[in-house]
């Protein structure tokens, strides 16, 4: 019991992240960050 108080916030911030990320990959929101970096990229070098 005393680790889970040592440790009670890492544990949940780790929890909301995991959370988060599904969410994420579930709204597909990958590849919307995908597809602007690649446009970043080809605006760096000067094609897009």
């Amino acid at each position: 019991m005393n680790w889970l108080k040592e440790k009670g916030a890492g544990v949940l911030l780790l929890a909301g992240g995991i959370i988060f990320l599904v969410i994420g990959c579930i709204r597909k929101e990958h590849l919307t960050v995908l597809e602007k970096a690649i446009r970043i990229c080809l605006e760096c070098i000067g094609i897009g």
